[in-house]
């Protein structure tokens, strides 16, 4: 007997984008240890924990620490504390009610949207739009859903939905049967999003054609436009075709944290083989309740006072002063003349490179020339060929700093 691996592992490409990228930067770094690189690869934020939210944070720590007030295991699900204030403030305002047992708290957006697939079949035809967050892509080859990966980037089985500036990066309906749909709107990388016309007509796709959307909602907070559905759910009929995922991650500062939540209507439901319906609600209960121990207490109090007037307060500072940034990077880059995408409703800026150069050649000459760090696009899938993302999540000055520098090239 011997060992045998997971082959579906070797399909994948050698390394995640993100990993190429921090050993390229520090490649660099050692060979030029007095350059000052501006990272604006990575979407990692800069401004600390909101004081409202620090505050609770060591509140909870110090309940920890008193036998009176200490948590062992918390539910799985998330406590109802938390659960109800985002229910109230996240989905009312919009008109959508949920019950408590429809929100699972978790410890990341990363880890729900990649873990969801585990509780569908593996013949399930997968669509992806293009570019792509690169974890739908990449969990779903480890399953084994995909097949092998070709000469252009794409994976055999998965279907591309190509978003360009040649269709306004509005992902067109599938041309073939689907089941499972993932959309991230706004979306990563590319900035942009939908309205809620063009949202409706996914829906209304989804529910023709027995589908299933995993709708990630991670960059919601950074809407600007009044037209941009902030919950899929505002869509009629969305509760028996889609999951919604959110995060703590990006509006409240959470990235090192680590807080987010996913939505399971109870009406969304799905086949066995023999053509049963099933609720995924519970499946999704049954998955979590044995593989995942629920996020710590105080964590949970530290985002439950996301919600409280100080601290809506200081997140609200925290959006404007990062879309600022994006303001900041997209005229300074067009106004040499660069095609931008981005940046109006999402803290990410979509750029075309400069004529001749792929993705690559354009992280090089950034990195190189001007000490700045962007995300090649074709790290996001074939269609993000001849693009890079920078995001606005560094500081003011950094952001001033780095558009100084790439202004100062000639392409």
């Amino acid at each position: 007997m011997v060992v045998k691996i997971n082959e579906n592992y070797l399909l994948l490409k050698s390394s995640y984008i993100f990993a190429e990228i921090a050993q390229r930067v520090n490649k660099y770094q050692e060979e030029n240890p007095k350059a000052e690189i501006i990272r604006m690869g990575i979407g990692d934020v800069t401004k600390p924990l909101p004081p409202a939210v620090l505050e609770e944070f060591k509140n909870a720590v110090d309940e920890m620490g008193k036998p009176e007030t200490f948590r062992g295991y918390g539910p799985e699900q998330g406590y109802s504390f938390l659960i109800h204030k985002i229910i109230e403030n996240d989905y009312l305002p919009w008109g959508i009610e949920l019950s408590e047992d429809e929100v699972f708290v978790s410890d990341g957006a990363k880890c729900d949207t990649g873990n969801i697939q585990e509780i569908f079949g593996l013949d399930n035809v997968v669509a992806v739009t293009d570019p792509v967050y690169p974890v739908y892509v990449e969990t779903n080859v480890m399953a084994g859903r995909t097949g092998p990966i070709d000469s252009e980037g794409r994976y055999e089985r998965l279907v591309y939905l190509p978003c360009t500036a040649e269709n306004d990066f509005v992902p067109e309906l599938p041309t073939q049967p689907v089941d499972l749909i993932y959309l991230c709107l706004p979306n990563n990388p590319t900035g942009t999003t939908l309205n809620h016309e063009q949202m409706a007509k996914w829906v209304n796709y989804a529910r023709e054609n027995k589908s299933i959307i995993l709708f990630d909602a991670a960059y919601e907070a950074y809407i600007q436009e009044d037209d941009i559905p902030h919950s899929i759910y505002e869509i009629e009929g969305a509760r028996e075709v889609a999951i919604e995922f959110r995060s703590f991650s990006k509006n409240a500062g959470f990235t090192g944290t680590r807080c987010a939540y996913t939505v399971v209507p109870k009406e969304l439901k799905a086949h066995d083989n023999e053509g049963n319906l099933h609720l995924v609600n519970p499946l999704w209960n049954r998955r979590q309740t044995t593989k995942f121990n629920g996020v710590s207490y105080p964590i949970q109090r530290a985002a439950e006072a996301v919600y409280t007037p100080e601290g809506q307060s200081q997140i609200n500072e925290y959006i404007t002063y990062y879309m600022e940034n994006a303001r900041i990077i997209r005229e300074s880059l067009e106004k040499i003349g660069l095609n931008v995408y981005g940046g109006v409703n999402s803290p990410y800026i979509w750029i075309k490179t400069p004529e001749g150069m792929d993705s690559w050649d354009f992280f090089d000459l950034l990195l190189n020339k001007a000490h700045v760090v962007g995300t090649p696009g074709v790290g996001f899938g074939p269609s993000g060929e001849d693009y890079l993302r920078i995001t606005a999540f560094n500081t003011l000055e950094n952001t001033k700093k780095a558009m100084e520098r790439i202004s100062e090239l000639s392409f």
